[in-house]
């Protein structure tokens, strides 16, 4: 008998069909011998529905009326699916977020978790009795319903594994797991038995849209082993694969991957823009004024590039920042334009980071210098280049996005 979490998004309870489909599901794991708490989405498209109204009611509204408006569909679903468990016979109970319950900091619209109370719930599933929670949302310090930003049901569901000692929390999704890179671009790419938790933070956060970033964090500090599952597989099919796990992805310690890949996978992100201010003064505390308002201006700096003039005089700075931010931040660095002292300032939008991700690039030489002569090949200007321990991003043009992509998927073994 094992204590499970079992996280199903809005494509998996799209409609009442898909709900009774999840409560099969469900049923499986509780048939089984398993304590069952499970964490839903809001129904597909009813967020998306709910922002709108907010929006419409108002164009500055209130941020906590905000979250009262957006976090109902997530109290739909549960409600939904306690019904349905309870036609099945099912012993199942509804949970919204202050109910457990999960508090949160004052951040209304994208609020951070700070605890869960897991205690009644562990007495509720100790009973037999199957908690359906509310995704999402929590109670702030003013006592009122907040939200925790887009992909947040990810993050309450490892959560509240973590609050209740859970032996594993399963991620159902509409794919069955993490691949090598996007299947829709990379016919050959393959799914990933295991990876690891550092490894799935940088596929997270470099345009892996499986998981939210937010929620691998959480799954790594507290060492939640985290599934990623297909909803649409059939409830009634073998659910375990050779090796006594449930088929699809396990998330967890890099400890337990016997085999450790060079490279376990290709992210892209488009979401991407780059910011060139030419001829500045080269000399000290250049870069502070620089970045200094973007980080006031809550704009996150990613890659930085400096090219210092052959007199030593000038430097040129090219850094990126996310596409939804780049007027503002062009705006930020000509408002400071006295302060910064540039010449002119260039920018573009058509750009795209592509990331090599391995835990094995710790101990083999040669991997970035692979990745910059396979590019070169095919014709591939890199832009800008950063690096970790584990991961090498290239920004180029994205019009060679599925053709770098795909040369390096292939360049570093990972075609199936």
């Amino acid at each position: 008998m094992a204590r499970l979490v079992m996280k199903f998004g809005g494509t998996s309870v799209a409609d009442l069909e898909r709900i009774r489909n999840v409560a099969r599901h469900v049923k499986r794991e509780v048939e089984a011998g398993n304590q069952v708490a499970v964490v839903v989405s809001a129904m597909a498209g009813v967020t998306n529905t709910l922002v709108g109204y907010t929006k419409e009611a108002a164009a500055l509204h209130d941020a906590r009326e905000y979250d009262a408006v957006v976090a109902s569909g997530e109290q739909v679903t549960s409600g939904l699916l306690a019904i349905v468990l309870q036609d099945m016979g099912v012993d199942a109970r509804s949970w919204q977020g202050w109910q457990i319950p999960i508090r949160t900091n004052e951040a209304h619209g994208a609020a951070r978790i700070e605890s869960i109370e897991g205690q009644t719930l562990i007495e509720r599933l100790e009973r037999g009795q199957v908690a359906v929670c509310a995704g999402f949302q929590g109670v702030a310090p003013d006592n009122r319903l907040a939200t925790l930003g887009r992909g947040g049901s990810d993050t309450s569901a490892v959560a509240i594994a973590a609050a209740i000692q859970a032996d594993r929390c399963d991620i159902y999704t509409d794919v069955d797991g993490v691949y090598t890179t996007d299947p829709r671009v990379v016919a050959k790419a393959t799914r990933l038995e295991r990876v690891a938790f550092e490894e799935m933070l940088e596929m997270a956060s470099l345009g892996a849209k499986v998981l939210q970033v937010r929620s691998v964090e959480m799954a790594m500090v507290h060492g939640v082993r985290t599934f990623v599952r297909s909803s649409f597989d059939d409830p009634d099919a073998p659910q375990i694969s050779a090796d006594g796990t449930p088929v699809g992805t396990l998330i967890c310690d890099e400890d337990e991957i016997l085999e450790q890949q060079v490279v376990t996978g290709i992210a892209y992100s488009k979401d991407e823009a780059q910011i060139s201010i030419r001829n500045v003064a080269d000399k000290p505390g250049i870069a502070s004024r620089v970045f200094g308002p973007l980080a006031e201006g809550n704009i996150n700096v990613d890659m930085i590039v400096q090219n210092i003039s052959p007199d030593g005089k000038t430097t040129d700075i090219t850094f990126t920042v996310p596409e939804s931010d780049y007027e503002r931040a062009r705006k930020v660095i000509e408002e400071n334009v006295e302060e910064i002292g540039f010449e002119n300032i260039e920018g573009a939008t058509d750009v795209v980071k592509v990331s090599v991700i391995g835990m094995g690039m710790r101990s083999h030489a040669g991997v970035a210098a692979q990745c910059f002569e396979g590019l070169a090949k095919k014709g591939i200007n890199i832009r800008a280049i950063t690096t970790s321990e584990i991961k090498i991003s290239v920004l180029i043009d994205s019009a060679y996005t599925e053709l770098a992509v795909r040369t390096l998927h292939s360049l570093y073994g990972l075609d199936g």
